[in-house]
C-alpha cells in the first residue's frame, strides 16, 4: 500500500499559519504558502477573497506570530537571518511596503501593541526582559530586569499598565503575574498561586479591572479572573482535564479556552457569572484559536478558529457564539491526494516500567508485518496530540507505522506529571518511550525487528539517549537537531534556555556537574550498535550545530565509519535554524529521511 502519494506532492499542499483577525473584524491575516513560500495574505471575511500582501519579504520560516496595528492600517512581524531566531520587529502595510522598527542584537518577540508603543521581550541584554519601543521618539526603554525570562506581556486597555510573567521564586518551575506602570515601576506580585505552581497571565478585561491568567496548584492547570480592585480570584474548570484560558470576550461577560482530553483539544467558551463552560461542537481533534488571544475574536460575536484532525488538514473557521453555527473561511488543501489514504489515530495507553499508565497515539500503516517508527515529540514539555501530522503521514504512506508517546514531563496531564521530569532529565522518561516501544513489538501486526527512533530537539536528544542506551529495540534511528553534550548546550544557547530549560530540569551544571555528563548521549557513544542519521541546521541557536559536531567527532573517535555504507550518516543544513516551515527546506530534510530509510530499513 505503499507510494500512494509523493513526498513531494505531500510537503508541497499549501499550509497557513498564524491566523489573525483585524481590529475592525472585516479581515483576516495569514501566513500561507500557496505560492511555494511563505507570504503574508489578507482575507476579505465577507467575500472570502484572498489577497497576497508580501512579496518574498517576510520569513520564509513561519515559526513566529505577526500582530496587527490597532487601526488596522500595517501588520508588525519578526524578521531574522535564516531561521537563527534572532528576531527583529519589521512592519508591513496593505501595499506591502516593508521598513525594520525594532533591531538589536538580541532575540525580540512581540507582545503587545498599543497606540504607537509596542511592547517587546528581548535578550538584547542578557536574559529575556519587557522593553517598550516608542514610535513618536524611535527609542526603546527596558521596562523589566529580572534573572530569569519574563513571558507573555500585555497593555492594559488604557495604556496606563503591564501586566506579564516571571520568576523571582528559588524555585525554577515556579511562574507568577506581576503588574507594573506603564514604564515598569511600582511592579507587584500579584501571588495569585502558590510557590512552585505555574501561574501564567493571559489577557486583560475590556474594562481592565480583571485578569485572566492560568495557574497549576491544584495539578490540573485551571483558568482564573483576577478582580484588581476587589482583591478576589474566580476559579474555572475542575481536576478532571487540564484547561487553559485563551482570551476574554469582547463584552467581557466571558472568556475563551481550551481544554485537553486523551490528546484532543477542545474550544470552550466560560460564561463568567454561571461558570458555565460550552464546548465549540467540532469534530473531535485539535482546535485551536490564534496565538494572540483577542486576534480571535470579530468584535461581533464570531471566533476565528483553526481546526484539524490526525486525517483531516487544518481548516480555518468561523463560528458564530450566538446561533452556534460555523462556517469555513479556509478550506483544508488535498491537492490530488485522496485524503482517503491518510492514517487516522488511535490514543492507546500502556504501564511504563514502574507501573504509571502512560498514553500516546498509535498510527496502523496497514503493512504486514508493520516496520514502525517510534516519532518522539520535543519540548520536552510538550505532547502529541489528534491534528493532522505531515511526518506521520509520510511515514505511513511509505508502510511504517507510527507510535508517538505523550512520556512523564509532557504536558496535557496536569503539574505533578510534566514535573516529574525536573532533576531526573534523560531518566524515566525515556524508559516511558523504550516500554512504549516493548508494547509495541508484543503486537502481532508488528516487526519488532524493524523498529526505527525518530526525534527533533528533545526528541533528537532522545532518539540518541535511545540509541546509545536502549540499542536492542532499534534497527536504526533519525536524530534531528538534537542534544548530545548537556553542558556545552548550556554555554552555547540561548540565555533564557540556560534558565528556563537546562537550570529547571537539571540545576546547576556546576554543583550538578556529574549528573550533567551522566544524561549526555555523548558519553555512551561506543554503545551504538544500529544505523544513526544526524540532521542538523547550521544556525540553531537553540540546540548549537556543534552538538550534532561533537557527537559526531566522537564517534569517529570510537573507530564509527560516516557515510551510506558506513555506521553513521551526518548531514548539515544551510540557511536553517531550529526545524522550518519553508516548502524547499521541508523536501530537503524528508528526502534525507526517505533515502535513508529507503536503504537502512526498506519496507518488503
Amino acid at each position: 500500500m505503499t507510494g500512494d502519494f509523493s513526498l513531494e506532492e505531500l510537503a508541497r499542499l499549501p499550509e497557513f499559519n498564524h491566523p489573525a483577525a483585524s481590529p475592525d473584524g472585516e479581515r483576516v491575516a495569514l501566513y500561507y504558502d500557496g505560492t511555494g513560500r511563505n507570504e503574508l495574505y489578507v482575507i476579505d471575511v465577507e467575500t472570502g477573497q484572498m489577497e497576497q500582501v508580501s512579496d518574498g519579504n517576510v520569513p520564509r520560516n513561519a515559526r513566529y506570530p505577526f500582530m496587527w496595528a490597532p487601526g488596522g492600517e500595517r501588520i508588525y512581524f519578526h524578521r531574522d537571518e535564516d531561521g537563527d531566531e534572532q528576531n527583529d520587529i519589521w512592519q508591513i502595510d496593505l501595499d506591502g511596503d516593508v521598513s525594520p522598527v525594532v533591531e538589536d542584537s538580541g532575540q525580540c518577540v512581540l507582545a503587545d501593541v498599543h497606540g504607537d508603543e509596542l511592547l517587546y521581550a528581548s535578550s538584547v541584554n542578557g536574559q529575556m526582559n519587557l522593553y517598550c519601543y516608542d514610535r513618536g521618539t524611535e527609542a526603546s526603554e527596558q521596562l523589566t530586569d529580572y534573572d530569569y525570562a519574563v513571558h507573555l506581556g500585555s497593555f492594559s486597555p488604557d495604556g496606563n499598565r503591564i501586566a506579564y510573567t516571571t520568576n523571582e521564586s528559588n524555585d525554577l518551575s515556579n511562574d507568577d503575574v506581576y503588574v507594573a506602570d506603564t514604564d515598569g515601576s511600582n511592579a507587584r506580585n500579584l501571588e495569585l498561586g502558590t510557590d512552585g505552581s505555574e501561574t501564567r497571565f493571559v489577557d486583560w478585561s475590556p474594562d481592565g479591572t480583571r485578569l485572566l491568567f492560568s495557574d497549576n496548584t491544584a495539578d490540573k492547570t485551571q483558568c482564573g479572573v483576577y478582580d484588581l480592585e476587589a482583591d478576589e480570584t474566580e476559579w474555572f474548570g475542575g481536576s478532571e482535564y487540564v484547561e487553559n484560558p485563551v482570551a476574554f470576550l469582547a463584552d467581557g461577560s466571558g472568556f475563551l479556552a481550551l481544554r485537553t482530553r486523551d490528546a484532543a483539544v477542545v474550544p470552550l467558551v466560560y460564561d463568567i457569572e454561571s461558570r458555565k463552560a460550552t464546548e465549540l461542537n467540532l469534530p473531535e481533534g485539535v482546535a485551536s484559536f490564534p496565538d494572540y488571544g483577542d486576534s480571535a475574536l470579530f468584535g461581533d460575536g464570531r471566533l476565528l478558529v483553526e481546526q484539524t484532525t490526525p486525517t483531516q488538514r487544518p481548516a480555518l473557521l468561523v463560528h458564530d457564539l450566538e446561533s452556534s453555527t460555523t462556517e469555513t473561511l479556509l478550506e483544508p488543501e488535498y491537492g490530488n491526494i485522496d485524503s482517503e489514504l491518510f492514517t487516522d489515530a488511535e490514543y492507546v495507553r500502556f504501564e511504563s516500567h514502574d507501573g504509571l499508565e502512560i498514553g500516546g497515539l498509535l498510527y496502523d500503516s496497514g503493512e504486514r508485518p508493520s516496520p514502525a517508527i517510534v516519532d518522539i515529540h520535543g519540548g520536552p514539555a510538550w505532547y502529541d496530540h489528534r491534528e493532522f501530522d505531515r511526518r506521520v503521514q509520510f511515514f505511513t504512506n511509505r508502510g511504517y507505522s507510527v507510535l508517538q508517546v505523550n512520556y512523564r514531563g509532557s504536558i496535557g496531564r496536569g503539574r505533578e506529571f510534566k514535573h516529574s521530569l525536573i532533576g531526573d532529565w534523560g531518566g524515566a522518561e525515556q524508559g516511558d518511550i523504550a516500554e512504549g516501544v516493548r508494547w509495541l513489538g508484543e503486537k502481532d501486526w508488528i516487526d519488532e525487528e524493524r523498529i526505527v527512533a525518530y526525534g527533533g530537539s528533545y526528541g533528537g536528544y532522545s532518539a540518541y539517549w535511545q540509541m546509545v542506551q536502549y540499542p536492542e529495540l532499534y534497527i536504526a534511528g533519525v536524530a534531528k537537531i538534537g542534544l548530545t553534550d548537556l553542558h556545552e548546550m548550556y554555554e552555547t544557547t540561548m540565555p533564557h534556555f540556560r534558565t528556563e530549560l537546562m537550570e529547571k530540569y537539571m540545576g546547576d551544571p556546576e554543583e550538578n556537574y556529574d549528573l550533567y555528563r551522566e544524561r549526555s548521549p555523548i558519553e555512551y557513544t561506543e554503545n551504538l550498535s544500529a544505523p544513526l542519521l544526524m540532521v542538523h541546521g547550521v544556525n540553531d541557536r537553540r540546540v548549537p550545530v556543534s552538538q550534532a559536531r561533537l557527537f559526531r567527532d566522537a564517534l569517529e573517535e570510537d573507530g564509527f565509519k560516516e557515510g551510506e555504507d558506513g555506521d553513521f550518516e551526518y548531514e548539515e543544513l544551510g540557511e536553517e535554524g531550529h526545524g522550518s516551515t519553508d516548502i524547499e527546506q521541508t523536501i530537503r530534510s524528508y528526502e534525507l529521511v526517505d533515502d535513508f530509510l529507503n536503504r537502512r530499513v526498506p519496507v518488503e
